[in-house]
């Protein structure tokens, strides 16, 4: 039986010339806001702890009503400012109605987790429903939108090394549960002031939110590892740039191939030169080659020449016509000797952008939906190509965001992990850094280097610890060359998978269903003492 907790509050802080009625809807959006201000190209990941410490104090004790209209101001200060990227050419309207989304997401967590206050160790109930919540806009709709994810803002962070203890939902439950943790213990401070009393179980219980997933942080850290258990590889990722920022960049289709190429026969004359290593393998991003080089002649010629001239199997991002009417977003390894040899096509394509649900509901918010006029396809075989003997795991751009996309490419064998992206759409936005980010938290979560060859954006090269040893500007041609290690062993969270986010999840359905349940009988009680 789980008790509920019957501690007295702490007096609520008063705001000078802020009207009390106000005072909790203007935390809720700074909390909002603290969460958005952790998240890269910032490197203050900490104030998500005093974001999630002040979201506990606004949702402590509140009514489910008050806790849904509360929760959505703080997703929206969250989700307004993260994901304004998603507006950069196509308008504020698509923006707005993403954000609004994702916020009406977080509204409903936030409703539990004010339900879930009532019970005694809430921080780790309220933590168990946040990262519940998470995975539940992870998934739907439409394959999901995980984009937001807490464990996403710590690719800096001391709390780091557990995702390769338990993946990014640990992650992500550790660190929430760390902030709600931090309000309870200045909450039972605050109780002791005013009663002189100390609730022996309350003070361990918040204790413990803070210091258990600080110690298992610290734990974890011989579970990040850098060594080269299988040799080293030496990698290119070729950053060709793109003639013109938005979404019109596609239209220059020739030019952007036209970009990667030069860069690549460039770097085969540093290597001649002595000036750079000769690579085993080389990486380009998504969209270098829209031209479907299968159905055209010339695009073929071109990667040809340039996959030749640099000796070296080369992964080329490209378009390909699947049928009269579609498309799909493949990668392709290309033989210096053979030509193209095997391909790896998208599994999580990006809706609204790589195909359009609902068009004619669509169409309402902006007319840019009519520019995705042949939709992708999703493929449906893990990406792994040998390329010159080292198993590389294949994750585009978008895919990166999904925890099975990549763990995926691990459990096949994958050595390490390339994440080919295009970003230019996006042009100087904060979402060329979430991206990487994420990249970063990945390196740490499944013991593998992680090579990020962009377009335009920041392309990099992160050892297995989740460190960035090479990294470009943006919108700068560049070639980064480097040698990485190669590992085969899993980690726990590679071996365990969904597991932690499974277990995680039912302790979330366990509390709430403990206080519905509670609440149900207190009805009934109360209605038979009426009678």
């Amino acid at each position: 039986m789980t008790p509920v907790d019957d501690s007295p509050p702490p007096a609520a802080p008063r705001a000078a010339g802020l009207p009390r009625r106000l005072l909790r809807p203007a935390a809720a959006v700074l909390s909002g806001l603290l969460l958005y201000a952790s998240f890269p190209p910032r490197t203050v990941w900490w104030l998500v702890l005093p974001g999630f410490a002040l979201l506990g104090w606004v949702l402590h004790g509140r009514r489910l009503r008050a806790g849904f209209g509360l929760g959505l101001l703080s997703g929206l200060g969250f989700m307004l400012p993260l994901l304004h990227w998603t507006g950069e050419d196509v308008g504020p309207v698509p923006w707005l109605a993403l954000a609004a989304a994702e916020g009406l997401f977080i509204a409903v967590g936030c409703l539990g987790i004010a339900a879930v206050t009532r019970l005694a160790y809430w921080p780790v109930w309220a933590a168990a429903v946040w990262t519940l919540d998470e995975a539940v806009r992870a998934r739907i709709p439409f394959g999901g939108f995980p984009w937001g994810k807490i464990a996403f803002g710590q690719s800096e962070s001391a709390f780091l090394p557990l995702a390769a203890l338990g993946g990014t939902p640990l992650l992500s439950f550790a660190v929430v549960l760390c902030g709600f943790g931090l309000y309870e213990a200045v909450r039972q401070i605050m109780a002791y002031r005013s009663t002189g009393k100390i609730p022996r179980a309350a003070v361990a219980g918040a204790a413990a939110s803070v210091l258990v997933p600080i110690a298992g942080a610290l734990a974890a850290l011989p579970l990040v590892d850098d060594s080269a258990e299988n040799g080293t590889a030496t990698v290119a990722a070729i950053q060709g740039n793109v003639p013109r920022l938005g979404l019109d960049f596609n239209a220059q289709r020739r030019a952007v191939l036209d970009n990667h190429a030069r860069r690549t026969t460039e770097l085969a004359e540093e290597v001649k030169a002595g000036k750079e290593k000769q690579p085993d393998f080389v990486l380009w991003p998504e969209n270098s080659s829209d031209l479907d080089p299968y159905l055209n002649a010339d695009a073929h010629q071109v990667i040809d020449d340039a996959v030749k001239a640099i000796g070296a199997p080369t992964v080329v991002g490209s378009v390909v016509e699947k049928g009269s009417d579609s498309l799909r977003n493949t990668l392709i390894e290309w033989d210096p000797d053979r030509g193209p040899v095997d391909t790896y096509d998208k599994r999580h394509i990006q809706p609204f952008g790589e195909y359009m649900p609902m068009r004619t509901v669509a169409r309402f918010f902006s007319e840019d939906v009519d520019r995705v006029q042949r939709e992708f396809v999703p493929g449906t075989e893990v990406g792994v190509f040998d390329l010159a003997g080292t198993k590389v795991g294949l994750v585009t751009c978008y895919e990166a965001a999904f925890d099975d996309a990549v763990r995926d490419t691990v459990t096949h064998g994958g050595q390490m992990i390339a994440v080919p992206s295009n970003n230019a759409t996006f042009g100087r936005s904060e979402m060329t850094y979430q991206q990487l980010a994420m990249s970063q938290v990945r390196a740490v979560e499944h013991g593998r280097a992680v090579v990020v060859p962009v377009t335009s954006g920041v392309s990099a090269v992160i050892r297995p610890d989740g460190t960035i040893v090479e990294k470009s500007g943006m919108f700068t041609p560049d070639a980064l060359v480097d040698e990485v290690p190669l590992r085969s062993s899993l980690t726990p969270a590679t071996r365990m998978g969904p597991l932690p986010e499974g277990v995680i999840a039912l302790l979330a359905l366990a509390g709430l269903g403990w206080v519905t349940g509670s609440a149900l009988r207190a009805r009934r009680t109360a209605r038979g003492a009426g009678k």
